[in-house]
């Protein structure tokens, strides 16, 4: 029997891994654009847990399914292992689609749970392992960390859209400047300095999807690119599930004297790939970013911004003039 008193059962790995399966309760949330359904067969099974809760979607057209379903043990791995991340999680590519696997050294060898997607990332279904799970003391995550960022991930390259390593922050006259840097660059420094001086919407204060902008979340800015904020914050803890139009770029870089430098269009997209999240395991995943990237570099203003941790680095934002 699995947590929700249903008999459990072990479907094989074939193309009809996605069917036959009706849940009976159903939850959804919308990061950076990308609405995920899932469905299972108590309220345990689709509970989200904060900070993913804020992005949380009533029902409409959703860009993933996802079907939930305990079985007594996960077996181990078929296909062909294409990349493999540590203790965390491995991926397997079955043909079809990808066989995405969770570890964890406090939970044994075996998978704790297990993603099979189809190779648009629309339809999947995720295998939670009961006898792993049951070794845990609080009610599980089914879709945690790092399952939800990787589905958005690998959905974005079927999209004119990327992530990327930065802070959003929107003014009160409506500019959204990004701020993109590496681990240690400054985001979350320059998220506080901002917060500390004027009222801005922080829309995250280290990972931001960019998109082409269509229109469907709010008028389309000058650029037609738009940047959301998603629940993988930083240090400073800002999580916001809205959007806007997106004003400017600025590579962040520890320096002196506050420098801002108007990157060409060339320059931009390779600094912005190197602090992008995008799927190495396919050339034509990395293709998608490139492309992307290029189309973003082109149509919003990107400048490298050797700046030094104080006030006079908001204040020489404020009063920059493209």
């Amino acid at each position: 029997m699995n947590r929700c008193g249903i008999t459990a059962y072990q479907p094989p790995v074939t193309p009809d891994i996605f069917e036959g399966t009706h849940n009976a309760v159903h939850n959804g949330f919308g990061i950076g654009g990308v609405h995920v359904h899932f469905s299972g067969e108590c309220e345990a099974d689709v509970r989200l847990f904060p900070p993913v809760n804020l992005f949380r979607v009533e029902e409409r057209k959703f860009d993933i399914d996802i079907q939930i379903e305990w079985v007594n043990r996960i077996p181990e791995p078929l296909g062909r292992k294409t990349f493999d991340a540590g203790n965390t999680w491995r991926l397997f590519d079955n043909g079809d689609g990808f066989q995405f696997d969770f570890n964890s050294e406090a939970l044994g060898s075996r998978p704790y749970r297990r993603l099979f997607i189809d190779g648009e990332f629309s339809i999947a279904k995720l295998q939670l392992s009961e006898e792993c799970f049951a070794q845990l003391p609080s009610v599980p995550e089914p879709l945690g960390y790092p399952l939800d960022e990787l589905l958005i991930m690998h959905r974005l390259t079927q999209e004119r859209a990327i992530e990327l390593h930065g802070s959003g922050i929107v003014c009160a006259n409506g500019v959204a400047n990004l701020f993109v840097g590496h681990s240690g660059a400054g985001k979350s420094t320059t998220t506080r300095l901002w917060t500390s001086r004027e009222e801005v919407e922080v829309l995250s204060d280290d990972r931001i999807i960019v998109r082409y902008d269509d229109g469907r979340d709010g008028p389309v800015g000058p650029s037609g690119m738009r940047m959301y904020g998603t629940p993988w914050h930083g240090e400073a803890m800002f999580a916001s599930p809205n959007s806007a139009p997106l004003t400017r770029v600025f590579i962040l870089e520890h320096g002196h004297g506050n420098v801002i430098t108007r990157l060409s269009r060339s320059q931009a997209v390779g600094e912005l790939f190197a602090r992008a999240f995008v799927p190495f395991h396919r050339h034509e995943y990395v293709e998608a970013g490139l492309s992307f990237l290029e189309e973003l570099a082109g149509a919003v203003p990107c400048y490298r911004y050797c700046f030094e941790p104080d006030e006079r680095a908001v204040e020489k934002i404020q009063q920059f003039n493209d």
